[in-house]
This record gives C-alpha cells, structure tokens and sequence, in this order.
C-alpha cells in the first residue's frame, strides 16, 4: 500500500510544480515535456517485464529492489542541478517503477486467502483515492510553502522517508513467492518497444525547438518500421518459446484490440490536457500552485464519484453506451471550457471553472473504471494477466505520446520570440493556445466514442451470468478499475 500511494502520488504531484521547474532550473519546453513524458516511457516500456522479473526471481526482492530504486531516483530529482540531470533521474524513477508497481498486486493475491481479497482491495481503493486528491494538493502545497528555499524540489524528496518505510516494512512482513512456471524474459522485445516509442516522441517534443530537423522527420517515419519489426519478433519468439513480451493472438479479438485502441488514445488524451491546463493556469494566467492545485479538486471528485457509479450501477444495466457517454460528456466539458476560456480571458477566476472541469471529471470517471472489464470480457482467461498487463502499458505509452504531442498542440500555437519581446502578450498566447490544444482532445474523444462501437454491448459476466475470473485476473481488473482514476485526478 505504501509503494502504490507512492506511486501515484509522484505520477500526479509534478505536474503541479512545472512552472517552478521551468524557472528554477532554465528548462526549455522540450525538457519539461521530457520530464513528465520520460517517466511514462520509463515505467510503460519496463512494465510487463517488471512483472515477470518478480515471478522469476521473486516478488518480494524485486519489490524492494524496485522501491529502493525509486527512492534513490527521487533523490537524484531533488538535488538535480540542470534540466538534463532532472530528466535523466526521472527516466530512472519511472524505470524502478516498473520493477515496484506490479509487484504490489501479486503480492497481495499470493499473501491473502480469496475469502479476504474483498477487503483488502477495499482498502488499494481507498489508498487509491486518497492518493489522487492528495497528489496535486501536496504538490501545490510543498511548491507554495518554498521550504528551507528548495522551491520544487521537496516534492521529490518527500518520497526519502516514505521509500524508507516501505523498504524496512517490506523486508519485515512481506513473504517472498515466485510462480512454479515463470515464462522467459523478452529484453529484444522491450528494447524494440523502447526504440519505436523514443523514435515517434523524441522529434516530437525538440522537433519545434530545431525548426523540424529533417533527422526528426525521418525518425518518425522509421518508428512504424520498428514497430513492425516488434510484430516479426514477438511471432517468432511465440514459435521459439511461448514467451513473447506481447501476445499478438489477443490483437484477433475485435473487443481487445479496439479496448487497446481506446486505452492508447484516452492516454494521448490525459496527456495533453493535464499538462497544458497545469501551464495555462500558472504561466497563462498567473496562479499560484496552490490556487492552480484547489481548482483541480472538483475535477477529482467528479472523477471518483462517476468512476463508483458507473461500475456498481450503470455498467451493469446499460453496459457500453455508459463508456460511449462519457466520451460524448468529456468532449461537452472540454468545449465548455475552450468557450469558457476564449469569453473570460485571462480574468476568468476558479468558481468559473467549475461546471466544464465537473462534466470532464464525470465524463471521464464513466469511462476509465469500466473500460478494463469491458477490454477484458472476450479475452482467454489464460491470457487475463498479459491482457491486463498489455493494458497498464498502452495506457502509459498514450500518455507518454500525448506529452510528446503538447510541442505540437500548444507549443506550437505560441511564437516564443515575440513573447520574449513582449511579456504582457503570455497570458493571451497561453490561454489562445490552451484553447488550440483542447480543440485537438475534442477530436480525439469523438474518435474514441467511434471506436468504442467495436467493445462488447455488455460485458460478458453481465451478458452470459459466467462466473467470475479467477483471483488473478480480479486483481489486475481492480487495480485498472481503482488506479486509473486516480491517475486521471
């Protein structure tokens, strides 16, 4: 439970302090791009084999291993002198990541007999939760108090005492366990994956800074190649020894390969909108992170409160129309704000803010607790658990892709010469441009509503009365179910 809070905690807390980076450290756009955007690649390219590391070697060493790591990254991000060590520490953070975060729900589910599951994925849930409203307001917190002068960085170095407690905790109560069968690891496909994504997001966010190098312009083209090479592999490493990082047999099941579709561009979505409403607030607008952070909260509790329902209430009866509707309900709230933002300008004030974040937050929250479930009705249950995985890492390489997007979508709406010449025009360059990269995540949301005709019109437990998943694909549809919420908070 610590290392999840810790987790997310850090996934929602930087954000926030963005601006403070900027000016602390003479970060260039593209680097504060790469600050958020290198932890997802991190933690997505590492995610599948972090899991398998654990049933190799064990789940409790590689948990430690991973815990110990992350804390060590978030040091280094503390005490980073220059942008470039800032990114490279994140890098390792989301890479330690990889080896921490899938070992929590493993743990748990070789630790507790079924008959005690129901309540100890009640309390992931409510560390969840408490996580995603806490993150952003210790955030806007620590970078607004400026403690002992260190501006942003104590929302690094906050993770020193809780790494520590949850590496002297684990040692003490956590029982180590492997799985009798582990498969092979598959370190060509995760260096392949890792290739394809750095060659598609690298140009993207320093392409604007170079004036589009034609070196930029080739990478990006290559990137399907290597991603088609990724395909060739994992085929051949399927007939070799059953062990591919992908099963590609999943992609012939028409509701997971457009679940997976989905996944991938809802992350390109969160991407791009969380980063760009963090800069239009406090370099736009001129906020203070607390006052950028409190703005958030209805936002959050949308999220949470539709996130209950559509899960317990709605999904049930109405099955994929409730995920349809919060895409079409999401787009509603993001025009609302684009007219909120092109009427108020830069005097529009927080209580203004309210009824469009309030719509996006219930938007979202129908979309991403039930989406795991209704990914994984079709799927064999033999492959629930690379299912779920490949879930966690699409979702994570959208993400990734949309923060490298924001070079394009914002940045480049935003002629950074003439407001070095002219620094009153910021706040209207920044809200114009605000506007401009919502524009592209109401497009983005109707194609996801489209694309959402390809899920089941009901999951299948709704559908046929089956009987459940086994325990292990119960986990990982709980924590997509409570996690992915709370990463959206």
């Amino acid at each position: 439970m610590t290392a999840a809070f810790m987790d997310l905690v850090d996934a929602t807390i930087v954000n926030i302090a963005i601006p403070s980076i900027e000016r602390d450290l003479g970060a260039t756009f593209g680097a504060i791009q790469w600050i958020t955007a290198g932890y997802a690649l991190a933690f997505a390219a590492g995610l599948i084999t972090g899991g398998r590391l654990g049933d190799i070697y064990g789940r409790k060493r590689l948990f430690l291993l991973g815990t110990a790591g992350f804390t060590v990254a978030s040091a280094l991000c503390g005490f980073a002198a220059d942008p470039e060590m800032l990114v490279a520490s994140r890098l390792l953070q989301g890479a330690a990541a990889a080896m921490m975060v899938p070992q929590v729900l493993s743990i748990i589910h070789v630790t507790f007999p079924a008959h005690e599951r129901g309540k100890v994925f009640g309390l992931f849930g409510a560390i969840i939760g408490l996580g995603a409203v806490s993150g952003p307001l210790l955030g806007a917190l620590l970078t607004e108090w400026n403690l002992f002068g260190l501006e942003w960085r104590p929302i690094f170095l906050i993770n020193l005492p809780v790494g520590i407690a949850g590496i002297i905790l684990g040692r003490k109560f956590i029982t180590e366990s492997k799985a009798p069968k582990a498969l092979r690891l598959d370190l060509v496909g995760v260096l392949l994956v890792t290739v394809a994504l750095l060659m598609l997001i690298y140009p993207l966010t320093r392409g604007r800074e170079l004036d589009w190098p034609l070196w930029g312009h080739l990478m990006m083209a290559g990137s399907p190649l290597v991603f088609g090479a990724l395909v060739a592999y994992e085929k051949y490493k399927t007939k070799k020894d059953g062990s591919p990082l992908v099963e590609l047999s999943l992609f012939k099941v028409k509701s997971f390969a457009a679940g997976i579709a989905v996944q991938l561009t809802f992350g390109v979505v969160m991407g791009v909108f969380f980063l760009v409403w963090t800069l239009y607030m406090q370099t736009g607008l001129g906020w203070t992170p607390l006052k950028a952070g409190l703005t958030g909260v209805p936002f959050s509790l949308a999220v949470s409160i539709a996130a209950g329902m559509s899960v317990q209430k709605l999904v049930p009866r109405f099955g994929r129309k409730v995920l349809q509707s919060g895409a079409l309900i999401m787009a509603t709230g993001v025009l609302l704000y684009i007219w909120e933002a092109d009427r108020y300008g830069t005097s529009v004030q927080p209580w203004q803010m309210i009824l469009p974040l309030v719509v996006m937050g219930v938007g979202m929250g129908l979309i991403v607790a039930p989406l795991t479930d209704a990914v994984l009705s079709d799927v064999p249950r033999e492959h629930a658990g690379s299912a779920s995985g490949l879930i966690n890492t699409t979702g994570q390489m959208g993400n990734a892709l949309g923060l490298g997007l924001v070079s394009v979508v914002f940045f480049g709406a935003i002629d950074e010469e003439r407001l070095r010449q002219i620094p009153a025009e910021v706040g209207p360059a920044f809200a114009d441009a605000f506007q401009n990269a919502l524009g592209w995540v109401a497009g983005v949301l109707l194609v996801i509503f489209l694309v959402m005709f390809a899920l089941p019109a009901k999951p299948k437990q709704h559908v046929e009365g089956a009987e459940s998943a086994d325990s292990v694909d119960f986990a990982d549809s709980t924590e997509n179910a409570a996690k992915e919420p709370a990463l959206a908070g």
